[in-house]
């Protein structure tokens, strides 16, 4: 091999590498992602679309998808077969959790919003009465369990992304503290059209309300269970689909009243700063963080 032939080589590789370097950003992920979800929830708007309508839900829809199409996209340009073979492994996978994890999966969020409610209760508030799904189910058993399914869709939908590819990334150069911060604000902001969407549910909380508040500032905390459910189950993306599910789920099965909700969002604050102090910032694991 000539040397011109092997200058030629290593500027080709170099070139692969700074363009594989950039593809691995987590910001360019953030952008892509951002910029498919806001353009058709943003359609959306300026269509004054209703999220009742066949239209409003489709729009809905295909800007969900966005973290999920991103996070596919980018595993694919960034990670080889064997990566790829590992991300599908790590979405059916149920080995990775264990009995422990699935028990923290399944009733963290129920204790949490019960606890909120008997806050409520002692202060002289309503606290807590049975949620839609549960008094669906009484007349119509089989209703508990679509409730169940529509509650996962929307979570398996986002978590292919956000903790199945971004988190990864974050994480790369970062401790899980600032990697959670970092991706639940991001989290949070991602939200943002949904509330000028007519209908939808966080249309229907209003914007500068309590409610608004409560849902913005309460992503963050939220996600920090999230990353530590994640790092204790071997990076188990079905973990995070099943832990986003139960949050979802919860609402319909225990509903809270606004005060206990209020209590609720301190609660995860509480659960936040407490996983940080007792499983430590670098891996929410009680490991140390390993050296990129």
């Amino acid at each position: 091999m000539t040397v011109h032939s092997i200058m030629e080589e290593t500027t080709v590789n170099n070139s692969q590498d700074s363009t594989r370097s950039l593809l691995r950003s987590p910001w360019l992920y953030f952008a892509v992602t951002f910029a498919w979800t806001w353009l058709f929830w943003g359609l959306g708007i300026a269509l004054k679309v209703s999220m009742e309508s066949a239209g409003g839900f489709a729009i809905l829809f295909l800007g969900v998808l966005g973290p999920m199409l991103t996070g596919i996209g980018f595993t694919y340009l960034t990670r080889d077969r064997a990566g790829r073979r590992d991300d599908g492994k790590r979405i059916v996978d149920v080995k990775r959790i264990g009995l422990t994890w699935f028990a923290v999966i399944l009733l963290f969020t129920p204790i949490l919003n019960l606890l909120a409610a008997g806050i409520d209760v002692l202060v002289g508030g309503q606290g807590a009465t049975w949620g839609p799904s549960l008094l669906n189910a009484v007349s119509n058993p089989i209703s508990l369990l679509f409730s169940a399914l529509f509650a996962t869709l929307i979570p398996f939908i986002e978590e292919l992304g956000w903790r199945g590819y971004v988190l990864d990334r974050l994480q790369e150069k970062r401790n899980a503290l600032v990697s959670s911060l970092i991706l639940n604000v991001v989290w949070s902001l991602w939200h943002l059209p949904m509330f000028f969407i007519p209908d939808s549910y966080q249309a229907s909380l209003g914007v500068g309300t309590l409610e608004f508040w409560l849902f913005i500032l309460g992503v963050v905390p939220l996600g920090f269970a999230f990353t530590w459910i994640y790092n204790n189950t071997r990076r188990s993306i079905l973990a995070v689909i099943l832990f986003h599910a139960m949050v979802n789920f919860t609402g319909e099965l225990i509903a809270v009243s606004k005060q206990a909700d209020t209590y609720a969002t301190l609660l995860w604050f509480v659960a936040a700063i407490g996983i940080t102090v007792i499983w430590g910032p670098a891996t929410f694991t009680r490991k140390p963080k390993e050296a990129s």
